[in-house]
């Protein structure tokens, strides 16, 4: 009986001390773990469209389809073309969140498909904040003076994190005339650059 109750603290020990080890491990690689954010075009829209519209539909039950959204099946014409561009996050090789942004005039751009895919948001990876540090660093790099965006009421952690970016409350009224409103769109965010 001592030799069992002895090998099976013996196994417990071990079983514990591998348990810890991998946990330690984990965490760190987590850590560690850096997006690459890059610009994005076609060769990324079924990725891009497998990450938006399981968030949109899935996540915020929000009532849009992809026939609502061609601009993800024609990223490079859509975004790139008409100097705006169109951002993926990678973390390990996985697409985990997206940014964009569309130029509809001379000095007016608007960001669409603010995406981060759930396990990747947070202060841990940072991912929205990078993604929307690269977005304005090229928009004030391209001459934009005004950023401005169109959301929903219930992404009410978005809302909260453009107002921390200083993003303000515009009303649709006073939106550009050229603006691209999206249909489920009916809260509005305007950040000045100048």
């Amino acid at each position: 009986m001592k030799d069992i109750l002895k090998l099976s603290y013996i196994f417990i020990k071990k079983i514990c001390f591998y348990v810890v080890n991998y946990v330690v491990l984990y965490c760190k690689n987590i850590k560690d773990m850096k997006p690459l954010i890059i610009p994005i075009e076609n060769e990324y829209s079924e990725a891009a469209i497998d990450l938006i519209l399981n968030i949109q539909q899935k996540e915020f039950n929000v009532p849009i389809t992809i026939e609502d959204q061609p601009d993800l099946l024609n990223i490079k014409d859509f975004y790139h073309a008409g100097g705006g561009c169109f951002w993926g996050a990678f973390v390990n090789d996985e697409l985990v969140g997206t940014i964009a942004l569309i130029k509809f005039d001379e000095k007016e751009a608007a960001i669409r498909k603010m995406f981060v895919k759930k396990e990747y948001r947070g202060k841990e990876f940072s991912i929205a904040q990078k993604l929307l540090d690269t977005l304005i660093q090229y928009a004030k790099e391209n001459g934009i003076d005004d950023i401005y965006l169109g959301t929903i009421s219930k992404l009410e952690a978005a809302l909260r994190f453009y107002e921390r970016n200083h993003f303000a409350a515009i009303e649709q009224e006073l939106l550009p005339e050229k603006f691209p409103l999206m249909k489920p769109d009916h809260v509005f965010r305007r950040l000045p650059l100048k």
